[in-house]
């Protein structure tokens, strides 16, 4: 299973059952992510069904330094509508994001944040994010 960690906490998450949207906003434009909840988890990267998995398979830049298990911030993303869909945060989840810049009261981890469908999703890529650097040849 991708984002398994056996150092941190294992919680159970509520993967969606319902199609959904996920409308990606990063500095360089807005990608709009239809969810199909038949193909998750799309790979073995962030938890099953996370906004990292979606993203990644969706062809979507999204740093994950650490391989999406929960041991960097690196993949730090700020949840502008629908958070209360996700599951909550757990205590591992919140340390890794004390060391991400800019953190908010809708920030979260990419790779541990799984909706469960009921709503559309607003997520915001930081603008710091490196993977949306890219270097010209």
């Amino acid at each position: 299973m991708g984002g398994s960690n056996p150092y941190i906490e294992q919680t159970e998450t509520e993967t969606a059952t319902t199609p959904f949207t996920i409308t990606f906003k990063a500095p360089d434009g807005t990608i709009e992510v239809k969810v199909d909840p038949d193909s998750i988890p799309y790979g073995a990267t962030g938890l099953p069904g996370s906004i990292l998995d979606i993203a990644l398979g969706a062809g979507v830049d999204l740093e994950h330094a650490c391989g999406g298990v929960c041991a960097c911030s690196t993949c730090h993303i700020i949840v502008k509508e629908g958070l209360e869909t996700c599951n909550e945060a757990t205590e591992d989840e919140d340390d890794q994001l004390d060391e991400a810049p800019a953190i908010t009261l809708q920030s979260r981890l990419a790779c541990q944040c799984v909706a469960n469908g009921t709503k559309n999703l607003v997520v915001e890529i930081p603008e710091w994010n490196k993977n949306l650097v890219k270097e010209s040849h």
